[in-house]
């Protein structure tokens, strides 16, 4: 009999997660009942944006201790009882961190339209899944760039970063990445951006974005908050516009240091606005073969991280938050034939 594998929180983590705070669970696996298809698992993502929801409420209500941790997946059905799944197609959904899943609803065929060539299956969860959507939405809603203007992006090595990034360029304006090592701003570099900062060498942040962006910058993609936030601040325009997606240094601090350079937003006119990208639901797909159109053309590259093993997963979580993470996490749950 196959074993349902499952990792399950086991209780809040304190600050940077440790292995302590998940639980790995082992149980016979369940038979798809009428209506259902019983789904491999073959890959899983680690998201940033899910830590908030393992102490407390956030974007969506906290996660209840003992219950399955939620994340998007790539799979292959195995057994059908669903007119709608034929054994052996590939499917992607919320599968969470486990190595089967069972659904009646919720879950969606690869489409071939989109899915192929450059545009692989695991992009489903990565550039062409929830990072890629929200820089598209966050850039292209929010930030709105114009030709000429100059984006200043934070974790732009991450698929979100980059893609938002490389979309500015697409939109004719200058791109400028702030990254965590030499390698990270060599490849955005490689991959179109006009400048790159490393944080942690360059010294003054502000005077480093200054003198990568002499006349002000127009739009701050914020993946980070925290000091980030705030040295891009000071370097805004009249009329600039922060599109905040993400908050990755504050995630794990007991203490959030918040903003503190406010007057800009005063005397600069500046526009500050979160973003839940699954507010754009309605215009996934569309975004989707947008997006999948630009990486088959040579406009946007993408660049994935694996880590082998679902025993794995809580290890690659964590490095999500000490900067080891280079491009789009995700776990192969087993070995994919």
């Amino acid at each position: 009999m196959t074993t349902h594998r499952r990792w399950t929180l086991a209780r809040r983590p304190d600050g940077l997660p440790t292995a302590d705070d998940f639980r790995l669970e082992q149980s016979p696996l369940a038979e798809p009942k009428d209506g259902q298809a019983l789904v491999r698992v073959d890959y899983i993502s680690v998201d940033p944006g899910m830590r908030s929801r393992l102490s407390g409420d956030s974007y969506a209500p906290a996660m209840e201790i003992g219950t399955t941790i939620e994340s998007a997946g790539v799979g292959t059905v195995v057994a059908s009882r669903n007119p709608k799944f034929e054994e052996g197609a590939k499917v992607w959904g919320g599968f969470g961190w486990q190595s089967h899943y069972i659904a009646e609803r919720g879950m969606q065929a690869l489409d071939p339209a989109i899915y192929y060539g450059p545009a692989r299956e695991t992009c489903a969860i990565g550039v062409l899944g929830i990072p890629g959507l929200t820089a598209y939405f966050g850039l292209g809603d929010l930030g709105k760039p114009k030709e000429g203007e100059t984006v200043l992006v934070s974790s732009a090595a991450g698929t979100v970063g980059a893609t938002a990034g490389q979309m500015a360029k697409i939109e004719h304006c200058t791109a400028i990445g702030i990254a965590g090592s030499d390698a990270k701003c060599a490849y955005l570099r490689e991959i179109g951006f006009d400048h790159a900062i490393n944080y942690k060498t360059c010294g003054d942040l502000s005077a480093a974005i200054k003198a990568a962006a002499p006349k002000g910058v127009d739009i701050y993609f914020d993946n980070v908050g925290a000091e980030q936030l705030d040295a891009a601040i000071l370097n805004m325009r009249r009329g600039g516009r922060i599109v905040v997606s993400g908050q990755i240094a504050e995630y794990n601090a007991k203490e959030p240091r918040g903003i503190r350079h406010t007057t800009p937003f005063i005397t600069q006119r500046l526009r500050m606005e979160g973003l839940v990208v699954y507010d754009y639901a309605a215009k996934f797909n569309e975004a989707r073969a947008q997006l999948a159109h630009w990486i088959r053309h040579g406009k946007l590259s993408f660049r994935e991280e694996i880590v082998d093993g679902l025993e794995n997963a809580p290890a690659a979580f964590r490095g999500l938050f000490t900067g080891e993470t280079f491009g789009r996490r995700l776990v192969r749950v087993a070995q994919v034939h």
